[in-house]
């Protein structure tokens, strides 16, 4: 841009919100299928939201069936997820070889095991995420695991939901995996529960939920007391008021720990930000109406 150039239109997806919602269509509590998740995907893909949205998600045991779903449609960046551990990797980067891979998220109860077998398998262009059942990052084992990963190209992976109410982790524990990450630099994505912007209790199953904008304005703590603070709190103005406050330093510090997230909706947190003023929808969308 030359100098005293009036500076182009700002982005429709804020920075703060660029990629951060994998699309997990097909997984509970969505279980959207196959055939009519592509399709939705990729209407997400060219939708005036598009840069909000990241890669689909898929677990091993469907790629046959998503192979089918996109047979003569186009390239598809897939993000592969395997929930069976380390033994899957091979076959199912095999099976994924029709896709564009965007990453793999791995599960196990091993982290050394997953790293040598992602070191070992993972083309070197992919990134990867591992997930620990969360009963071994408690105490002096979060430390540990941490450690381990931060010796590796791989980001952590922390479930914050699921289909009962013992899958979700309360602020405490939350906080002690991000400020955890935080201090060590590591880069994570979480996966489950995080449909809404805003903590709060789901009025039909009475689980409580974390809001997404909690996680994003906790990632930038260090102290464990201050993160479940952010994560606490159930005023959607007073985040999106620290939301709008943030710098653009802030949001490269928080988005570079706090990568993305996996979500059956799409729509949903982009309503959730549109309601509290974070995010417009495309003029020329709104002019087309």
């Amino acid at each position: 841009m030359s100098a005293g150039a009036a500076p182009g239109p700002a982005p429709v997806i804020p920075e703060l919100f660029r990629g951060l919602f994998d699309d997990a269509a097909v997984f509970p509590p969505g279980n959207l299928p196959v055939v009519d998740a592509v399709p939705a995907h990729r209407a997400h893909r060219t939708a005036w939201y598009a840069d909000a949205v990241g890669p689909f998600l898929c677990g091993a045991g469907r790629l046959g069936e998503l192979a089918a779903a996109v047979a003569g449609t186009g390239p598809l960046r897939v993000g592969l997820v395997l929930p069976g551990g380390s033994a899957e990797l091979g076959p199912a980067l095999a099976a994924a070889a029709p896709f564009e891979l965007a990453g793999v998220e791995l599960a196990t109860r091993n982290v050394q095991e997953a790293v040598t077998e992602l070191d070992r398998l993972l083309p070197p262009d992919v990134p990867a995420a591992v997930e620990l059942p969360r009963e071994l990052l408690r105490g002096d084992g979060l430390d540990a695991v941490l450690d381990a990963l931060v010796d590796s190209a791989y980001r952590a992976k922390f479930r914050t939901g699921g289909v009962v109410a013992e899958a979700f982790p309360g602020e405490d524990e939350l906080a002690a995996f991000l400020t955890g990450c935080a201090r060590r630099g590591l880069p994570y994505k979480c996966t489950a529960g995080l449909h809404n912007a805003v903590r709060h209790t789901d009025p039909g199953t009475g689980f409580e939920h974390h809001g997404f904008l909690n996680v994003l304005l906790a990632a930038q703590e260090t102290e464990p007391a201050a993160a479940a603070e952010v994560l606490a709190e159930r005023d959607g103005q007073v985040l999106a008021k620290a939301a709008h406050a943030l710098s653009g330093h802030q949001v490269t510090v928080i988005r570079n720990s706090f990568t993305a997230f996996g979500t059956c909706s799409i729509t949903e947190p982009l309503d959730d930000l549109a309601a509290l003023g974070l995010l417009s929808p495309s003029p020329l969308v709104r002019e087309d109406r």
